[in-house]
């Protein structure tokens, strides 16, 4: 018998705990979790009080029945999954599936995988947490009731293959609303005047504290201040400090490795996960910023020796969000004293992020000192304004600054030269500068999570799992965008002579930030008009603590699904009966050759412009480019659409056409297709603009062909970005391991290709449609049979052909 089977959710942690336990210890991985809700609509059992039907998924089938042969055979059973909701459900199933003793079984847990704080968890075992698996439970039947309650509407009323959820379509509004307030904003201007002054071999730059709203009222300020004189009038000295943030929490570390590191969120969990599992940092799932005591000596412990006692000040920090419950600490190093770690340069980045933040907030507050003074301006009562700071002690600053998402028109503050008051300031310059006024910030992923945690929206465990969804959805794409130029006004006054200079500055261009799509738009619009309650911020942010409630034990789980689902079923039934279908059509006028209507509407693979009505035969479609959108396209882009395609000069005897399909404007020359860069307009790609971007791609295209075997249909081996694979006209076929690809006769990439197709749809009526289970399937039998006679004639076909065109090469 063996003693002790420690199990947890993956091998690198189970590796890094087995080297602090003994050998009465066994540590094995389950491998996350083992059962979840089928994906059908039998999931949940709606008549006998919601409740799940679990399943051991197919590739955990192996994994359990080694686990159960594990605990049979030994003496205790320590479920060690982590230590938030996520986890105690995961040790409940591992419970339930491998049929455990409640005598036999041990739940441990523990915020960082250090030999003392495996030992203490053993020490202080306890039993599994049933309302913290409630709450677990709660919210996934409730994020796939109304899942399975909204996607078969969207398909019905907008197109197929759309889903909503809880979180995410909240998330898409988000974006779809900053969107267009950026839209709807009216620019304005006003012209900000500053001068700028000599103080010995130093320069002070003061500012008028108002703007004026229009050229004229900027140029008369700056002709009655022709000849005047500047003085220094009064002089205020002011003490400042600045104190450290809090240690990282999940979203804020998201945030800051975003701005700092440039990492998506994804990956910044990621690399976070294999820091924890390799004991170098606490549990990175959490909403806490609080620091144990030990934590925070050994802090002050590292900070004294590496800076100096002045720069320590030992400091707890209070959990803003009042239902923090996802861990006990802040994410910090488990080892202060150890500076750099990590596998690879990227868990170094993100592990030294996380070190001089967790330092930085035990240490001391910068000191400052600000100075303002103000300058007196002789041919007029106004005043002018010079701000300058001096850092007089750096405290954390010595270590760490943190990033802000915000852009700002304030300049940084600077050091002023020694003025005393009464003093005469010579003027170098005076300027009025054209400002414009700002629209909102669009989202970054890491402002989106930043903004669902101040709505109370989700869960450290959820945020990057619902951004990665929105783009994977396609309701929300993340990209770079260029901006476009505007003229600025800027008046410059030197040696009392005022000069309007015009100049050209490019505004708006976006760097990583997240758009809304059309298909997200008007989902968005959708869900609104007949979902209110889903889509309300203050619902989903409730729901969230009636989760807390449930974990705290105050609330029954299907009592609190009962109160929502049966209203929301009788809002879904209406809606799929009475809605009309959406389609975000707008009118934008209309042609001008023919005089029919042009419309822009979302069709089956996406935005298009149409001319003509719906029910008119002869009417044109043509697809909107990627950056473009049914919401803001005029009529005259829109008509520029239907220039497309552009037929240029051949090439070898055939043309080269300029074409705009889904993803973009594209060359397309003998079935080679060559896409347009996005900051090139496909209007003004001319023939020998075309022939580069041809003759490009098949460079490429050749660098990557390993076998090229001429067949029908095309079967090449190419090199991918996982490795060598096969292409069998539109379909990807794996290479097996081992296997040289340069090897493989066109005979062998067809078995492959065959072995690894889909199952064939049967055709009503035949055999194998009979031959379907209770689910809709074909039976393995049908399909099997169906499967090989599909790869023999295939294969025949193609072998055939490529005998062919040999022969007549060799004629």
């Amino acid at each position: 018998m063996m003693k002790n089977l420690v199990i947890v959710e993956s091998p690198s942690k189970a590796k890094t705990i087995q080297k602090f336990l003994g050998d009465d210890f066994v540590v094995t991985s389950c491998m996350g979790h083992i059962r979840d809700l089928p994906s059908n609509d039998q999931a949940i059992d709606v008549a006998n009080n919601f409740t799940p039907v679990y399943e051991v998924s197919d590739d955990k089938r192996k994994i359990v029945s080694e686990l159960k042969k594990l605990a049979d055979k030994s003496d205790m059973v320590w479920l060690a999954s982590d230590e938030d909701r996520e986890g105690e459900a995961i040790a409940w199933h591992l419970s339930e599936a491998l049929k455990l003793d409640p005598a036999k079984t041990q739940r441990i847990v523990f915020h960082e995988i250090t030999k003392s704080a495996i030992l203490n968890a053993i020490k202080n075992p306890r039993n599994i947490d049933i309302s913290l698996v409630d709450a677990q439970q709660a919210r996934r039947v409730l994020d796939r009731l109304v899942g399975f309650g909204l996607s078969p509407v969207l398909w019905r009323k907008i197109s197929r293959n759309l889903s909503a959820g809880r979180v995410q379509s909240v998330a898409v509004r988000l974006v779809v609303e900053r969107e267009r307030d950026i839209q709807n904003h009216e620019q304005s201007s006003q012209y900000k005047i500053t001068a700028e002054f000599s103080v010995g071999e130093k320069t002070v730059t003061a500012e008028l504290p108002h703007r004026f709203d229009t050229e004229p009222e900027a140029q008369a300020f700056l002709e009655r201040c022709i000849g005047a004189e500047f003085a220094v009038i009064n002089l205020e000295t002011k003490p400042s400090k600045k104190t450290s943030s809090a240690p990282f929490t999940t979203s804020t570390l998201q945030q800051e490795a975003s701005r700092k590191l440039g990492f998506s969120l994804s990956r910044t969990m990621k690399i976070a996960q294999d820091l924890y599992e390799q004991g170098l940092i606490t549990y990175m799932r959490t909403d806490s910023v609080n620091l144990s005591t030990l934590a925070i000596d050994a802090a002050q412990a590292e900070v004294t020796s590496q800076y100096g006692a002045e720069y320590s000040s030992p400091r707890n920090y209070t959990t803003k969000v009042a239902s923090a419950q996802e861990a006990h600490e802040a994410i910090r190093p488990t080892e202060f004293g150890t500076k750099t770690a990590g596998e690879s340069e990227t868990h170094k980045r993100l592990y030294d992020l996380i070190w001089k933040r967790a330092i930085a907030s035990q240490m001391s507050d910068a000191q400052l000192e600000r100075t303002i003074a103000t300058i007196s301006i002789s041919t007029t009562s106004e005043t002018l304004t010079a701000t300058g700071e001096v850092l007089l002690f750096d405290g954390f600053l010595k270590v760490y600054m943190e990033s802000t998402d915000e852009d700002s028109d304030a300049e940084d503050s600077k050091i002023l030269p020694p003025l005393t008051i009464g003093m005469n300031l010579p003027l170098n310059l005076m300027k009025a500068l054209e400002r414009f006024s700002r629209p909102p910030s669009r989202f970054t992923e890491a402002s989106l999570v930043k903004k669902l945690e101040e709505l109370g929206i989700g869960r450290p465990s959820t945020y990057a799992p619902t951004i990665s969804t929105i783009q994977a959805r396609n309701y929300v794409v993340k990209e770079d965008r260029g901006g476009r130029q505007r003229e600025v006004i800027s008046l410059i006054m030197v040696n009392k002579v005022i000069n309007r200079n015009v100049d050209i500055e490019t505004t708006g261009v976006e760097k990583s930030k997240l758009f809304p799509t059309d298909i997200g738009s008007v989902v968005t619009d959708f869900l609104t008009e007949h979902f209110t309650q889903i889509m309300d911020y203050n619902f989903t942010a409730t729901v969230e603590k009636q989760f807390d409630e449930i974990a705290e034990g105050k609330v029954q789980w299907t009592k609190m699904i009962g109160d929502f689902y049966f209203p929301f079923q009788k809002t879904v039934k209406l809606t799929a009966e009475t809605a009309e279908r959406q389609s975000g059509e707008r009118l934008l006028g209309t042609d001008p050759k023919s005089g029919k209507n042009v419309y822009v509407r979302l069709a089956r693979y996406g935005p298009i412009a149409q001319i003509g009505d719906a029910n008119d035969e002869e009417k044109k479609q043509k697809g909107l480019m990627p950056t473009q959108s049914i919401e803001t396209i005029t009529l005259e882009d829109a008509m520029e659409l239907f220039k497309f395609p552009r037929v240029l000069g051949d090439l070898e005897g055939k043309p080269m056409v300029v074409k705009v399909g889904r993803f973009g404007p594209y060359v397309e020359h003998d079935g080679t297709f060559a896409s347009i860069p996005k900051e090139e307009d496909p209007l003004t790609v001319d023939t020998e603009r075309a022939l580069v971007l041809v003759i490009e791609r098949r460079k490429v295209l050749l660098e990557r062909t390993i076998k090229d075997f001429e067949s029908d249909p095309p079967v090449k081996i190419l090199k991918g970005r996982w490795g060598p694979f096969i292409s069998v006209g539109k379909q990807n076929v794996k290479i097996p391991k081992g296997t040289d690809p340069a090897t493989l006769t066109l005979e062998n990439c067809m078995e492959l290709a065959a072995q690894q197709a889909p199952p064939p749809k049967p055709k009503r009526g035949s055999k194998a449609a009979a031959e379907t289970d209770a689910a809709g399937k074909p039976a393995k039998k049908a399909v099997k049979k169906a499967t090989k006679k599909a790869t023999k004639k295939a294969t025949k076909k193609a072998v055939k052909k490529t005998v062919k065109k040999d022969v007549e090469k060799s004629e």
